[in-house]
């Protein structure tokens, strides 16, 4: 019986001969994943030391509150950027 199941998998795996789909969408979420991971941590680092430097200076919390504004969305276009690539892989 488990002969006969290996012979019917590999019949199976024979006959499917386009992986160009299946193998097109698995890279276009390594990309983006790849790519979302980056700006992830960026983001992180860039609220984490806003927040750290309007704890220790809130007099100056303004300014910083709007450089961290510009570096989220610096950041932000990174992801961006992988996105439109997973989008370019696919044709």
């Amino acid at each position: 019986m488990g002969l006969a199941l290996i012979h019917h998998l590999f019949l199976a795996a024979a006959a499917v001969t386009d992986n160009t789909k299946g193998l097109t969408a698995i890279g276009r979420g390594i990309v983006y994943g790849g790519a979302a991971i980056g700006p992830g941590i960026g983001i992180g680092l860039v609220v984490g030391n806003a927040i750290s430097a309007m704890a220790r200076q809130p007099e100056s919390a303004g300014v910083v509150r709007t450089t961290m504004f510009l570096g989220i969305a610096f950041t932000e276009a990174l992801a961006l950027f992988g996105f439109v690539l997973a989008f370019i892989i696919s044709g």
